[in-house]
């Protein structure tokens, strides 16, 4: 595990109720622990409800309505999963254009489980190398991606993981990119 310093760099983490609880407060108490500074978007204001599977979990407040929130104003982005946070986010005309909006501007994205599915409304996989919940397979490869089932697939500046048990993986790719900074070749 290496330790990666990512100092005072804005992550976004957007999601919506549904979301896989475990696949938010890991990747942001990485993200904290590495010294940046995680705000958690989400369409909604108020609160989202978290779920351990089909399970209830925690309610997490929401920092930052995804009306208001700008790719600008962060450096990297996160994309919890969980099947229904997932498939309400794909539909949202906002949440797709604000994930865009971090390939446009060369920022590091990454994604975990479910969450792929608002890249594929996004439009931002084709041709991309990337993995994620085995059943998005399909979904993927006919939106043109390179799937893989990896632990964790890392391609310019994107990082994908499958599931829960990818954790470990996933958080230290996030933080190594978010170290890293922008990439020419992450792009829309």
């Amino acid at each position: 595990m290496t330790m990666h310093n990512i100092s005072g760099k804005k992550v976004a983490f957007l999601l919506t109720d549904g979301v896989e609880q475990v696949e938010l407060t890991s990747p942001w108490e990485a993200v904290k622990g590495a010294g940046g500074v995680p705000t958690l978007v989400a369409p909604g204001e108020g609160s989202v409800q978290g779920f351990n599977g089909t399970d209830k979990g925690d309610e997490f407040p929401v920092d930052l309505p995804l009306s208001q929130a700008k790719a600008e104003d962060f450096d990297a982005l996160v994309l919890p999963g969980g099947v229904v946070n997932a498939d309400h986010l794909r539909v949202d005309k906002d949440a797709q254009a604000f994930t865009r909006s971090f390939f446009e501007q060369h920022k590091p994205v990454a994604a975990i489980c479910h969450a792929p599915w608002l890249l594929i409304e996004a439009g931002v996989v084709s041709g991309r190398s990337m993995t994620s919940y085995h059943t998005l397979e399909t979904d993927l490869r006919n939106a043109g991606a390179e799937w893989t089932d990896d632990e964790v697939v890392v391609d310019k500046g994107f990082v994908t993981s499958r599931n829960p048990d990818d954790l470990p993986a996933f958080n230290d790719k996030v933080l190594e990119e978010i170290a890293e900074g922008p990439h020419e070749g992450q792009t829309a």
